[in-house]
């Protein structure tokens, strides 16, 4: 593993690397090694310390002198693309979609290559599921609305915190439904300075039915991933998919009522953003 990695890095370190069919040097092979040893072995080890540690030492001279650099300049963002094309070679023998693992390398973080397989896999044998089609057509079209929409801002986009689109149901003090919407784990609110953020309406019954779907799905989803179930958290993602299209069916999205228009597609963000725990669903294809 060691004699792979430090090929790659040191070609890699000069500018040489391969380009189309050119591969002087095998650098795509002994890439391909190094993930045959790491698969094979069930390594845990992250390609981000490990590209780090095989850097440690490398100095590139120019050929006159004048300038150097250490390996501790580097940038591993070229090597997560070579090992990503590298992974779907190696596992198309083996039946795994392209673009399945296009969707887990795009939530960025995940360096673990048997981790990222096993994800990988459990969310192959998901989408192939009716379950799993529909709640990815439900993605898309609420991704699609809000593109359309510009939503969320790109202000809010930028403060947003993982958790900004949670939700749950609350009573008002008169003991009415009303939806509180952005709230953290702990219940507290991320979009008015810590206040609540009560809904003017009462939600239509598709409406609240999403709501409290995406309130027992995200905690159940979160959990799985953590504790690296992703079959778990593909079964909490499945139970959105009636809420999601009964949502669709019933309830206006664009209602010309702002505050509605609001929640609404605070919603279809919430919808996202759970599905984002697992997989960048944008990159699926179908």
């Amino acid at each position: 593993l060691a004699d792979k990695l430090d090929t790659i890095v040191a070609f890699f370190s000069i500018d040489e690397r391969p380009t189309g069919s050119r591969d002087p040097f095998a650098t795509r092979r002994s890439a391909l090694g190094i993930i045959r040893l790491i698969l094979e072995n069930r390594l845990r080890v992250g390609l981000d310390r490990i590209i780090d540690v095989a850097y440690t030492g490398v100095v590139v001279q120019s050929r006159d002198a004048a300038v150097s650099r250490t390996g501790q300049e580097h940038d591993n963002a070229d090597f997560f693309d070579f090992f990503a094309d590298r992974l779907k070679v190696q596992q198309k023998e083996a039946g795994v979609r392209h673009d399945l693992i296009d969707a887990v390398f795009a939530l960025g973080g995940e360096d673990d290559l048997v981790r990222l397989l096993a994800r990988v896999r459990a969310l192959q044998a998901f989408v192939e599921t009716k379950e799993g089609a529909d709640l990815l057509a439900g993605y898309k079209r609420a991704a699609n609305i809000l593109r359309k929409e510009g939503w969320p801002p790109p202000e809010a986009e930028k403060s947003a915190r993982p958790e900004r689109s949670r939700g749950a149901l609350a009573p008002t003090p008169s003991g009415g439904p009303s939806t509180s919407l952005g709230t953290s784990e702990e219940g507290e609110d991320l979009r008015d300075g810590g206040r609540a953020v009560a809904l003017s309406y009462t939600p239509e019954p598709e409406e609240a039915a999403l709501i409290s779907a995406l309130d027992a799905a995200e905690p159940r989803a979160a959990a799985a991933v953590a504790a690296e179930d992703f079959e778990g958290a593909m079964s909490a993602l499945a139970t959105l998919r009636a809420p999601v299209d009964a949502f669709f069916d019933k309830v206006t999205v664009n209602d010309p009522d702002p505050a509605r228009r609001e929640a609404r597609l605070g919603l279809l963000l919430r919808i996202r953003d759970a599905v984002h725990r697992v997989a960048d669903f944008s990159k699926i294809e179908g």
